[in-house]
């Protein structure tokens, strides 16, 4: 699996080969851009040595706030996200072992399931759930039945919707031109 979701390559290695990092990148991808979002795992990765469930869930929580507000910043919002991520490392670390990609691949889980099991973590609600099973159906190869009906419109063939449908920069440009047509939409109502 090769992501290109970043334009950075570090980044976006970062996010090929370290499930957690990629569940990282989703739970931050919100108020702001997409790509400030899937960098943010490799900015934790280079501030506190590596990305993984026990080592971010054993932070001291105010030390990981900081490391959140060293420039170039993790996320706009460092307190509330350092506790999002620490939550998400602890739930990954109680819940899966320490092992992110479990929660995709334990039990050979259907699209559903998955989807339930996506769902059930800090910071993921039923439209990011949706959104990261179409990326892991879409770029990750996770092939579990019904993958596409439950992460319904994001892993509709063909669309330009989401991070899942991002593998070029000419893709990122369609899927920011949709957002920006979505929020206009939404402004109108």
């Amino acid at each position: 699996m090769a992501l290109h979701l970043t334009a950075d390559a570090a980044a976006d290695e970062l996010l090929s080969s370290n499930p957690l990092a990629l569940l990282i990148g989703m739970l931050l991808d919100q108020q702001v851009a997409m790509e400030s979002a899937f960098t943010g795992p490799l900015k934790l990765a280079r501030r506190v040595g590596s990305v993984d469930a026990a080592t971010l869930a054993g932070y001291d929580p105010q030390a990981l706030v900081e490391v959140f507000r060293q420039t170039p910043a993790v996320h706009r919002y460092p307190g509330s996200m350092a506790a999002r991520v620490q939550a998400l490392a602890t739930t990954v670390m109680a819940d899966w072992g320490g092992d992110a990609a479990a929660i995709w691949t334990r039990g050979d889980p259907t699209g559903p399931e998955a989807l339930k099991r996506l769902r059930a973590l800090p910071g993921y609600s039923e439209m990011k759930a949706k959104i990261f099973l179409a990326l892991l159906g879409k770029q990750c190869g996770f092939d579990g039945a019904g993958w596409r009906e439950a992460s319904d419109p994001y892993g509709q063939e063909g669309t330009l919707r989401s991070i899942a449908d991002i593998t070029s920069p000419e893709s990122l440009a369609k899927v920011r031109e949709f957002k920006r047509e979505m929020k206009a939409t939404a402004r109108k109502k």
